[in-house]
């Protein structure tokens, strides 16, 4: 099978582009944005991962993320259309439907993203959604929620700095559920698409089988550094107040930090699975978070 793969140098590209290589011929496809530009597409399928990834800081330019995660997918995906590619995978993001979640987020909810990020790719989704898909070909829209694995520089690597310096975790008095997605797992659910052509088109959620909360987190964090857990449960009332004056005096601890950090994000993963046909995905929540924290010891 021979696979062309956008988004090839970053970090779930390079990850994958390394686990399909050892079965399949991946064509990385370098991609930019270019007003009505046409891409020659000669493959079995693509993997449409390039795009502009959330801002947390909140300084880039909205514009920019319609032109990356937009148009470029439109373009591509019109491409396709007029190809003999027969799978086009798309790689959204929970974001592109939901900021926060109050209960348990599936494929069905009807989107409401704040950001441009998110409604960046939302509007790639629409578009795609909106056309009649050629007999014989299949396109999938994947939600992935909060990836992680070696290799990653995200909010993990964070966290985990605070561990390893020693700073006690302040927010133990709040309990949460997140879900997140290892790249391995990942890796897999993206192979048994390619090769199961019984599993029809449709949007996916991808997340992890378990659900964890920060605390969770941070303890694993704890027992991978063999280190004490020295998390403080500190009434909620007196953060809520620290959290308020940070937000003030700009403090690392203000009402954003507070709330991403204590806040509920569960995905369900059971879509996927039964189209799949698997009833557990390879690797535990927790397997993939003690994978990744160990990749940070040997950095």
């Amino acid at each position: 099978m021979n696979i062309i793969l956008t988004g090839a140098n970053g970090f779930v590209g390079s990850n994958l582009k390394n686990y399909l290589s050892n079965k399949y011929t991946i064509q990385p496809l370098s991609v930019r944005f270019v007003p009505n530009q046409k891409f020659d597409l000669k493959s079995d399928a693509i993997i449409h991962l390039a795009g502009k990834a959330h801002d947390t800081k909140n300084t880039s330019d909205a514009s920019e993320y319609f032109r990356v995660n937009t148009d470029i997918t439109k373009e591509l995906f019109y491409s396709f259309l007029e190809s003999n590619v027969k799978d086009f995978i798309y790689f959204s993001s929970v974001k592109a439907v939901a900021d926060d979640v109050s209960g348990i987020l599936y494929e069905d909810i009807h989107p409401n993203p704040k950001t441009p990020y998110g409604q960046s790719k939302l509007k790639a989704e629409e578009y795609i959604l909106s056309k009649e898909i050629p007999e014989g070909k299949r396109v999938f829209i994947i939600r992935p929620c909060m990836i992680h694995g070696p290799g990653n520089k995200g909010n993990l690597n964070l966290l985990y700095n605070v561990v390893k310096k020693r700073i006690p975790y302040p927010l133990a008095a709040f309990e949460n559920q997140r879900s997140f997605l290892g790249i391995d797992n990942l890796n897999f659910m993206v192979k048994e698409i390619l090769e199961n052509k019984n599993i029809d088109s449709g949007i996916y959620n991808f997340a992890d089988d378990e659900y964890l909360s920060t605390n969770e987190l941070v303890q694993i964090i704890s027992s991978v550094l063999n280190k004490k857990n020295l998390s403080l449960a500190i009434p909620k009332t007196i953060i809520k107040g620290i959290a308020k004056i940070g937000d003030v005096i700009k403090l690392p601890l203000n009402s954003e930090a507070v709330q991403k950090m204590t806040e509920n994000y569960r995905v369900s993963n059971e879509k996927i699975k039964v189209a799949i046909g698997v009833d557990k995905l390879p690797n535990t929540a927790t397997q993939g978070l003690e994978k990744t924290i160990k990749s940070f010891i040997n950095k």
